[in-house]
Formats: structure tokens, C-alpha cells, sequence
């Protein structure tokens, strides 16, 4: 009820002045509502349950793939071949850098990451990668010398050769 003058506000003050001054009633048998719940009934509803989250997946940007021409692949042979011989070499695990393509798991495409790691193997047959995830922060000037896996990080990352389009060895 809108008061447009005074004597509207004074009427009403006369027709409950019988109640207006009573104390505000508390229920004995039924618990208060806590405030956050009182609040909460008032919040907007939610007619579209997951709309908003279905919105922003179909936003996320994936890429194709990008397929490697022969030349690419054989520099990535060769340069696996160089990483392969120096382990035998040195008996060392050279710290690398790929950039390979991680798939989406909920759309079609992916997007290219890079990931750095020393090499524990590579197996040709199984056309896998075998990393252990290399230290971030103060720890990741080490140098090969230094480098036991069992010490540093038991983390292995398993790369497919057919994810990879970039390899670069560090030290």
C-alpha cells in the first residue's frame, strides 16, 4: 500500500494500533530459519540447469590437428635418432622440449602444449615417448649429471610419436 499523504499513514496507524507495539513472535516448536536459507529464496531461478555451462563449452576454442609433411617428419626422425644415440652414448637423460598436440576430451579437436621433460625412452615399436616431468622453478637449471629420475620426480608422461610436431633438446 502506497502512502500519497500523511492522513492515509495516520488512518492505518489507528486501524493496528492494537497490534503494532506486540513483541515479534517466535515460534517454540518450529526452528528459525537461518539467514543464508531465508536469503536464498529470493535468489534468481535457474530454469536452464547447465544452460550456462553448455554456452561456455561450445566457446571453448579447440584446433585441428595440423598433419606433418614428409620433410617435418623426417627432422623429427632425426632428431628422435640424435636423442636415441646420445642415451646410449652417455647413458644420460637429456632434458627435451616437445610441443605435441593433446586432444580434447569432450569436442572434436585439441590444442598444442608444450612439455618439458627428460627422456627415459623411446620406444619405436610402440611409437611412444617416454618423459619424466622435469622441475619447474629454482630446480630447472639441472643438468644431466645431476639427473636421477627416481629422485626428482616419479611422474612419467607417456607422448604418442603421432602427437608430436616438435622436439628440441636442451641439454
Amino acid at each position: 500500500m502506497a502512502y500519497s499523504d500523511t492522513e492515509n499513514a495516520a488512518e492505518d496507524w489507528k486501524r493496528y494500533e492494537d497490534i503494532i507495539r506486540l513483541p515479534h513472535h517466535v515460534s517454540a516448536t518450529h526452528p528459525q530459519m537461518p539467514v543464508a536459507d531465508r536469503a536464498a529464496q529470493f535468489s534468481p531461478f535457474a530454469a536452464l540447469t547447465g544452460y550456462r555451462d553448455a554456452i561456455r563449452e561450445t566457446g571453448r576454442f579447440t584446433g585441428a590437428k595440423m598433419e606433418l609433411d614428409e620433410d617435418a617428419r623426417e627432422m623429427l626422425d632425426i632428431r628422435l635418432g640424435n636423442i636415441r644415440a646420445r642415451m646410449k652414448e652417455t647413458c644420460k637423460a637429456p632434458l627435451v622440449e616437445i610441443v605435441c598436440f593433446q586432444p580434447d576430451s569432450r569436442k572434436d579437436g585439441g590444442i598444442y602444449v608444450t612439455v618439458r621433460g627428460f627422456v627415459k625412452a623411446i620406444a619405436p615399436g610402440r611409437r611412444i615417448l617416454i618423459l619424466y616431468r622435469a622441475p619447474s622453478g629454482p630446480a630447472s637449471g639441472i643438468s644431466p649429471e645431476e639427473f636421477f629420475p627416481e629422485e626428482i620426480s616419479s611422474e612419467e608422461i607417456q607422448i604418442s610419436l603421432d602427437l608430436i610436431s616438435g622436439i628440441e633438446e636442451i641439454l
